[in-house]
């Protein structure tokens, strides 16, 4: 019998790890894993609340398998259609032929549409606010629709304050022993990816995480459970907090982000220098290369910062590639709010200035500050004239 840790009397955590996978979607790296959180109510009936990844397919069912002790599952809860979590459902009908699976009307058309046809006998579908009673506790379902799918909904356990909030307030990062976020040094060991995670997965739809968060400020939520990463039973307000902030596009922290895109250094140089200025004036900075950093970090640190430098080479008539992408990842997260400065390079027909000025433009309520330095070929006397003064325009 495997060992189960529980989240509280009657609910265990039946999840697991993936450490061999290098990314998380095929496209995001991740150094740490993954965990695929699933879980099971132990009452008079018995649910679980989602199922796993493929990569984890026989841990998760051994899991299930020893929580139940040889009792039926009655309810499979299906909040959250993505492959990720909903890989296993198919395989849960089949080995589970007595259970009910409980979801909302657009998580049904998606099972059709991954597993083919189903037994209509075998969905419970819920609305907005139905209650399933399990015994001594009873489920609720709340609609989180772009959170980060349009089938998504969070299911709220009413006796134990319990939250189960699909992809909501996760993280990657593979599961070490430690079940709770208390257990762990959570801002210094998860928050980077707990902030990467949300602003590339989740960061486009702060309009509707917003929505959410209205609706969760009415119940009251004593442990959040998602579907990644940390269980939450203390501290929700940490959580809670970063949230609100990442979903309204409000910078965590006063400090400049300078990224620089260079062909043959001299750019690098011009970045470097600037960073450096900007040090001496007491402005916290994070310098990388576009060109060596995964752009999912470069997204994470924009959401983090209130002001951005972009340092680019001209490249074939334009904005050095890897930048004009990074810009372009800017725009499809809905980044806002955020004063930018630039720096151009270029042999003999410096354009990436201007180019990447018409890209900043077209984010909300951002603000290009300064002049844009251009440098032709090499940093020069008046070019550092130029940095030098755009550092203090920085550090106001």
């Amino acid at each position: 019998m495997s060992f189960l840790p529980a989240v509280n009397e009657g609910l265990l955590y039946v999840g697991a790890s993936d450490r061999r996978n290098p990314y998380f979607e095929n496209v995001y790296p991740i150094g740490r894993g993954a965990s695929f959180n699933s879980y099971l109510y132990l009452d008079e009936k018995t649910a679980l609340l989602d199922t796993a990844d493929a990569s984890v397919t026989e841990a998760f069912f051994s899991n299930v398998s020893s929580g139940l002790g040889g009792r039926n599952l009655d309810y499979l809860i299906v909040q959250h259609m993505e492959p990720d979590h909903a890989a296993n459902i198919a395989r849960v009908m089949a080995e589970y032929p007595a259970c009910t699976v409980v979801c909302n009307d657009k998580v049904r058309k998606m099972i059709s549409n991954f597993f083919g046809a189903q037994e209509e006998s075998r969905f419970h579908i819920v609305k907005e606010g139905d209650k399933l009673p399990l015994g001594k506790r009873t489920l609720s379902f709340l609609f989180a629709p772009m959170v980060h799918w349009p089938e998504v909904m969070m299911t709220f356990e009413e006796r134990e304050g319990v939250l189960f909030s699909a992809d909501a307030f996760g993280t990657v990062g593979a599961l070490s022993g430690n079940l709770f976020a208390d257990e762990v040094n959570f801002a210094e060991e998860w928050l980077a990816e707990a902030r990467r995670y949300y602003t590339n997965i989740v960061g486009k739809y702060g309009v509707q995480v917003q929505a959410v968060l209205k609706k969760a400020a009415n119940l009251p939520i004593r442990t959040i459970c998602p579907l990644h990463g940390p269980v939450w039973r203390k501290d929700l307000a940490f959580i809670l907090e970063k949230y609100n902030r990442w979903s309204t596009y409000q910078p965590e922290e006063k400090g400049a982000l300078v990224v620089y895109g260079s062909v043959y250094g001299n750019t690098e140089r011009a970045a470097k220098l600037l960073a450096e200025m900007l040090g001496e004036r007491g402005v916290p900075v994070r310098l990388y290369d576009v060109s060596r950093t995964d752009v999912s970090y470069l997204v994470a640190e924009a959401f983090r910062f209130d002001r951005i430098v972009l340092a680019s080479s001209t490249y074939n008539g334009g904005i050095f590639s890897p930048m004009e992408y990074f810009i372009t990842e800017l725009k499809k997260h809905n980044l806002s709010g955020r004063k930018f400065a630039l720096i151009e390079n270029g042999s003999w027909a410096p354009v990436a200035g201007k180019l990447m000025a018409a890209m900043v433009a077209e984010l909300k309520q951002t603000e290009i500050v300064g002049e844009t330095v251009t440098m032709l070929s090499a940093v020069k006397p008046e070019t550092e004239a130029a940095l030098a003064a755009l550092a203090w325009i920085l550090a106001e």
